[in-house]
């Protein structure tokens, strides 16, 4: 029997045992927290942080795009103090991006991925280019939108953490990566929400699937799992309702040459790459999101405003996303929340590759959080995810 340890309060059971059944039947580790109306209410873990070592409370994990969640917020707290302006053209604060007719690009476009600059393959030679950041900005500053902005919606699935973070770093001054530690890790006192990850933190690291040689042993080609995922599974979903779709475009956004080594790499680590190499606990998430759960405000610290936290929230495109082929729902850095019992409205979040996600729905006043060691599944998530939002809700609707 794989262990599970931490607490469940008694009307969240139905999520202890969603959790336990998980962990049994999946490989490495994983972790889940579940904050309702401020109070914890479930704050498990389970399962092998290495082939030798148990997962603990404070184990890490790479949760490729539910950085974008955080990321996002970072952002929204420059918008929410009249800093940055959604509707202002990014070169307003970047100017070399304004190169290749990108002038009009705004900043609300970047949040949409409506930008049309999700394209990754083509603009870069190879994947170890994403370990430096001015060489990333440079690339994509001197890139073409690959259509006018606000036309489509095209998931910017490893681009968008340098568009945001760069507008960051521009406004600001500090690099994202110390903007979050101090605007966000820091007033909520969290335990662990890192971009990359420092070097006194990496002994607390969970290998991706759960082996301590996994991160420098290359598993499939990315490129394969990607096209056989989203062409042979999601291809034939969305060929069936005649929407477009073209798995080489998720391809060209989410697999640049050399990224399986890049990021099982030990390198990627003192990299910032705030689209994909966040390395959180679930604890940490679930409290960063309860703060927006609770209209911005969480005990005595306050991260935004209750109107920045409705606008992050509010639906921006119903259009199907040209990179994913579904509809995303995407908000201002945030796409919809799905469950095995349908989409979660109104609440918002982030998932990513792997399976790990965070979520928050301010009109229950509850937040959700989820990392795992497992390095498959699609580029938004997998049914642990789902499973566990289900379970929440139905012990949400319990609870008095």
């Amino acid at each position: 029997m794989v262990a599970v340890d931490g607490f469940v309060h008694p009307s969240f059971a139905e999520v202890a045992q969603a959790f336990r059944a998980q962990i049994a039947k999946t490989t490495g580790g994983a972790a889940v927290c579940v904050v309702h109306r401020g109070e914890t209410v479930v704050d498990l873990w389970g399962g092998r942080r290495t082939e030798d070592e148990l997962w603990e409370r404070d184990t890490l994990s790479m949760s490729f795009s539910t950085t974008k969640g955080v990321a996002s917020t970072a952002l929204h707290i420059l918008v929410d103090r009249g800093l940055v302006d959604l509707d202002a053209p990014v070169a307003q604060y970047w100017p070399e991006f304004a190169q290749a007719g990108k002038e009009g690009v705004l900043v609300r476009h970047v949040l949409t991925h409506s930008a049309g600059m999700h394209r990754i393959r083509p603009i870069i030679d190879h994947a170890d280019w994403m370990l430096d950041w001015d060489r990333m900005v440079g690339v994509l500053a001197a890139a073409p939108a690959a259509y006018p902005p606000g036309t489509a919606n095209g998931y910017h699935a490893l681009t968008y953490g340098w568009l945001v973070g760069e507008v960051i770093r521009q406004v600001d001054g500090r690099p994202i990566e110390q903007f979050v530690a101090d605007e966000i890790a820091r007033p909520l006192d969290l335990d662990g929400l890192y971009l990359g990850c420092p070097p006194s933190e990496r002994h607390r690291i969970a290998p991706l699937g759960g082996s301590a040689a996994s991160r420098l042993t290359p598993g499939p080609p990315l490129a394969r799992r990607i096209q056989k995922r989203m062409g042979a599974r999601m291809g034939e979903a969305i060929t069936v309702s005649r929407a477009p779709f073209d798995p080489r475009r998720a391809v060209s956004a989410l697999v640049p040459r050399g990224v399986d080594e890049v990021l099982r790499s030990e390198a990627v680590l003192d990299a910032v790459i705030p689209a994909a190499n966040g390395h959180f606990t679930a604890r940490s998430l679930a409290r960063m999101y309860s703060v927006l759960a609770g209209h911005g405000t969480r005990g005595d610290v306050t991260l935004l405003s209750p109107e920045a936290v409705h606008q992050m929230g509010t639906i921006q495109s119903m259009r199907r996303d040209l990179v994913l082929g579904f509809r995303m729902r995407w908000r201002l850095g945030y796409h919809l929340v799905s469950t095995t019992r349908g989409v979660l409205d109104p609440a918002f979040g982030h998932f990513g590759y792997g399976g790990s996600g965070a979520w928050c729905d301010p009109s229950r006043d509850l937040a959700v959080g989820f990392t795992c060691s497992r390095g498959s599944g699609t580029p938004i998530g997998d049914i642990r995810i789902l499973q566990l939002g289900s379970a929440v809700m139905r012990s949400v609707s319990h609870r008095r």
